[in-house]
């Protein structure tokens, strides 16, 4: 089995596309078949080398790799198709040499005069055909005399193109309504549908998987293949990826691209988890399996016709299952990058990171993506007690005389008592401040987080006090925003309540 990921370097790889890669990727995998990585880049206004470099990246974050390709290497390349632009020429002359194309000179000014009195009679727009039955030496003079030229398919009148889709079952399209269609575009480069036939035969792929927008396309590329006396290869095509109001995903439904995703702090495990969930199942009632689980249960049967949903909150849920399994030490070098940007640090020392790589778990349990730990995070580096009294939560929860003595006893005890450090430290402190105040429970522990934290939520206390202290004490060389530490917090909330 031989199968291809072919993606044009014209942007960012969109999510449906990455998951037209894995479903690819799975079943290569699952079959022992080779996967080809093929660049469609003849869109030459459009296609760049940094698009290309970005949809491999995005490709290798997922964790897919492929057996051939313009970095792989391989016996049937070139892998770009804008260095196959002589097997695209050769392969017109055979189809001009056989009768099965022609040369078109019909300008765009006609062409288009032509599809408007098309649609004015309520017909689908085709090409007329006026070219198609010009004689050999009128076709030579207008050559010669430098008139430009398309090359165009000859496809048979009255017919019905049948094929067999895997996921769709079997699908009929009658010629009447097809016209025909451009292999060569004047200056010589081809059109899609004929480069795609090219490649996929010359590359002797034998399992096509793509998105269900090019059922339309696969009667003129049976009819190609005919026309060459090649074996078409079995058809598979995908349902859309939609949004939440069920139209095709785009810009306006939020992220859509791979590296969005990415750059929200997404794990690539979670994305490329959740992405063979939209229009397939794994079965057993599982839904959370490594990549190569899913590989060993694959298969196109299994893949649903009807449209996938894109599930923001789904995504987020299997998200927060990979960033709680996932190692410290990653999630540290993963989530710098948004702490750095948030300015809460920059180049750690070995006992910052330790400190950070430890904490995290307090963060990382409690939010669906990374970006969001700075803010999760806040009540560690930041404390501001006149601005924590400004808040009408805090105000309310000090005006009961329990409150207030617990602020003034804590703050009292931690004057002499050595940081808080490890959480038996922040028990033995709260517990000598309700042995002093007598409150206990909701009425000690509330307004202790206050006073430590300026807020009246947060992650559990002893896990945070232990972190506020542990960092404050690093120093300046640390790499990290100062951190303020609990003794100085307290004392300053007090002398704030007045």
């Amino acid at each position: 089995m031989r199968l291809r990921f072919a993606p044009s370097p014209t942007g960012q790889l969109h999510v449906g596309n990455a998951r037209t890669a894995l479903f690819n990727w799975l079943l290569a995998r699952n079959r022992g078949g080779t996967l080809i990585l093929r660049i469609e880049d003849t869109d030459r206004e459009r296609s760049t080398h940094e698009s290309e470099r970005g949809i491999l990246e995005d490709l290798r974050w997922l964790g897919l790799d492929w057996d051939e390709g313009p970095d792989a290497g391989g016996d049937v390349g070139p892998y770009r198709q804008s260095e196959r632009l002589d097997l695209y020429r050769a392969h017109a002359d055979r189809l001009l040499a056989s009768g099965h194309a022609y040369r078109c000179f019909c300008s765009t000014e006609q062409l288009e005069a032509d599809r408007q009195a098309a649609r004015a009679a309520g017909q689908p727009p085709r090409y007329a055909g006026r070219c198609r039955s010009l004689g050999p030496e009128a076709v030579r003079l207008r050559l010669d005399a430098g008139e430009p030229a398309v090359v165009r398919f000859r496809v048979p009148a009255h017919r019905d193109v049948t094929f067999a889709d895997v996921v769709r079952g079997s699908i009929t399209i009658s010629t009447d309504v097809i016209g025909d269609p451009v292999l060569l575009r004047s200056d010589g480069h081809p059109a899609y549908n004929f480069a795609v036939v090219i490649d996929d035969g010359l590359m002797g792929v034998t399992t096509v998987v793509r998105g269900e927008d090019h059922i339309p396309n696969t009667p003129r590329q049976v009819l190609l293949y005919e026309a060459f006396g090649w074996t078409p290869p079995v058809f598979a095509h995908l349902s859309l990826v939609l949004g939440p109001d069920h139209a095709p995903l785009s810009k306006r439904h939020g992220a859509t691209s791979v590296v969005e995703f990415r750059n929200r702090g997404y794990l690539p495990e979670a994305l490329v988890n959740y992405l063979a969930l939209v229009g397939w199942s794994p079965g057993g009632g599982d839904e959370l399996l490594p990549l190569e689980e899913l590989a060993r249960r694959f298969s196109l049967e299994g893949v649903s016709h009807s449209a996938g949903v894109f599930d923001v909150e789904k995504l987020a849920w299997v998200n927060r299952h990979y960033l709680k399994i996932a190692d410290r030490e990653r999630l540290c070098a993963l989530s710098l990058p948004y702490l750095r940007e948030a300015g809460l640090a920059n180049t750690l020392s070995e006992a910052a990171r330790a400190w950070l790589t430890a904490i995290l778990p307090m963060a990382t349990a409690a939010v669906d993506r990374l970006d969001q730990v700075p803010a999760r995070l806040a009540l560690v580096f930041t404390y501001d007690a006149i601005e924590a009294l400004a808040r009408e939560g805090v105000r309310a929860e000090l005006l009961a005389d329990g409150a207030r003595n617990v602020a003034r006893a804590l703050a009292e005890d931690l004057a002499s008592a050595p940081p808080l450090t490890d959480r038996e430290q922040f028990r033995a402190a709260a517990q000598r401040v309700r042995e002093t105040t007598g409150q206990k429970g909701k009425a000690l522990f509330h307004p202790i987080r206050i006073v430590l934290t300026g807020h009246n939520e947060g992650p559990e206390l002893d896990l945070l006090v232990p972190a506020i202290d542990t960092g404050a004490a690093l120093g300046a060389d640390s790499g990290l925003a100062p951190i303020t530490g609990c003794r100085a917090r307290a004392q300053a909330f007090v002398e704030a309540l007045g």
